[in-house]
């Protein structure tokens, strides 16, 4: 399905009726929602809204439910309204995507394609060795290790010996072989000499140019599903009309948060999952331990608001442990859980360490709870208030690495009513696909948890 009519235009045309519907006026989630609602629009003019009215049932016929929203058989007594509505509500309400970037899908399946540029190499299986290969072997035969990866910690290893005859790629002789990224890793003597000096004019001149090599990599997206239904009766209609609610809207509204959840733990699991491995492999990698260490009593000097105050410090380096590993920027967004995000409310305007913050210490406030240091802090209010993990990372704009949301269709409804009981049935859907974008997305995302000594951070003693 593509777009008939260029980006200014779509975003020209939508931006004014999501702001009005949502309320939204961040530029950034315009643009993709007014991308996304341009595509739910052409897919309901083509298979739903456009239906010949012979199409449709003349009476009630057999209880059953839509076989399919895309075809004549809309089920019994269902109706094709239009979903984007509803498909603009789950998206504005779905805080998850306010912590990866947005790329809708024009159709349910697709190609993400990305660039590289490798160290001398090409492919690992042409039969032609590449020169420079990342390994966790050592070198083999007269290979030479010129460094290790800062990313993992393999050995970075330069292929002197040609394949054998019983090689038919590098893989025989490195299991584990892949090419060396140099967006990621750096191997010092590439462009100089061996020992990461400069080539004098004459060794300059006399010596051959290495070459950088561009790689296309790609990967197949497909859309996947969250599902829910719900179903009320003809008393529940009529009675609640004395009161001034709409059951049938009241149910949509729930769905649409059922499924709105789903999403953001969805990403949540993901980004945690992504950042407990990125610490792990800088662990590997460089020891680096990111668990923040805290005794429980208090001495000297400290105080509660000082011993709380640590936290944001480790948060910040959170997010510079992801701009050094990542070279794409430092960490933007951190989550964390009830109990931490009131110790971060308690010490917003703490004076004797201070810095600069925008935390709200209203009562109500949840999502999101403010920002420091050019970190937005979002709460969780899913986490056990035990619960003292906290997600940093960082949210780019869709080309480096990290995850990618891509959206197909965020909110589909049909509509069943039953024959006996004659009661609506309303069941929504969401279709979309959360994606590792590029080379180790974890780079991105850092999970840490305060240690285990803090048995009560609102009370410590």
């Amino acid at each position: 399905m593509a777009n008939l009519i260029n980006e200014s235009e779509v975003r020209a045309t939508w931006s004014p009726i999501i702001e009005s519907a949502t309320g939204i006026n961040d530029a950034e989630k315009l643009a993709w929602m007014s991308t996304y609602c341009h595509n739910h629009k052409l897919y309901e003019d083509a298979n739903i809204m456009s239906l010949d009215p012979s199409m449709n049932l003349a009476g009630m016929g057999a209880a059953k439910l839509p076989a399919n929203p895309n075809s004549a058989d809309l089920g019994s007594g269902d109706k094709a309204p239009s979903l984007l509505p509803l498909a603009m509500q789950v998206a504005a309400q779905t805080v998850g995507l306010d912590l990866v970037p947005v790329v809708p899908m024009a159709g349910p399946m697709g190609l993400l394609s990305y660039l590289d540029f490798t160290y001398e190499g090409g492919r690992l299986d042409n039969g032609v060795a590449p020169t420079y290969i990342k390994t966790s072997a050592v070198a083999a035969g007269t290979d030479v290790k010129v460094g290790e990866s800062r990313i993992d910690g393999k050995n970075i290893i330069e292929v002197v010996d040609a394949l054998a005859a019983g090689e038919a790629n590098i893989a025989v002789r490195y299991a584990d072989a892949e090419l060396v990224k140099a967006l990621e890793d750096h191997i010092p003597g590439f462009s100089g000499k061996a020992d990461g000096s400069p080539y004098s004019r004459k060794e300059g001149e006399s010596t051959n140019d290495k070459i950088m090599g561009l790689s296309l990599f790609s990967k197949s997206i497909a859309a996947e599903t969250f599902q829910v239904a719900a179903a009320v009766t003809r008393e529940q209609i009529q009675d609640l009309k004395q009161y001034g609610v709409d059951a049938v809207a009241q149910v949509e509204s729930v769905l649409t948060n059922e499924l709105t959840q789903s999403i953001n733990q969805y990403i949540l699991s993901e980004v945690r999952t992504l950042g407990t491995k990125n610490v792990t492999e800088a662990f590997t990698a460089g020891g680096f331990d990111i668990t923040l260490p805290q005794a429980s009593a208090l001495t000297g000097g400290d105080t509660v608001a000082s011993a709380h105050r640590s936290i944001l410090t480790q948060v910040l380096a959170a997010a510079n442990l992801i701009a050094n590993r990542g070279r794409r920027g430092a960490g933007n967004f951190a989550v964390v859980g009830p109990q931490v995000a009131t110790v971060l409310q308690s010490i917003a305007g703490f004076v004797a360490n201070p810095m600069s913050n925008t935390f709200s210490q209203s009562a109500g406030a949840i999502y999101p709870l403010g920002s420091v240091a050019g970190i937005n802090v979002y709460t969780d209010p899913t986490m056990a208030w035990g619960d003292y993990s906290v997600s940093v990372g960082r949210k780019g704009d869709g080309n480096g690495p990290g995850l990618v949301f891509m959206p197909y269709l965020m909110a589909e409804s049909v509509q069943a009513i039953a024959e006996g009981t004659m009661a609506p049935k309303i069941a929504v859907k969401s279709r979309f696909a959360l994606v590792e974008a590029g080379f180790h997305a974890e780079t991105q995302y850092v999970q840490f948890s305060i240690d285990g000594a803090w048995t009560n951070l609102i009370n410590l003693v």
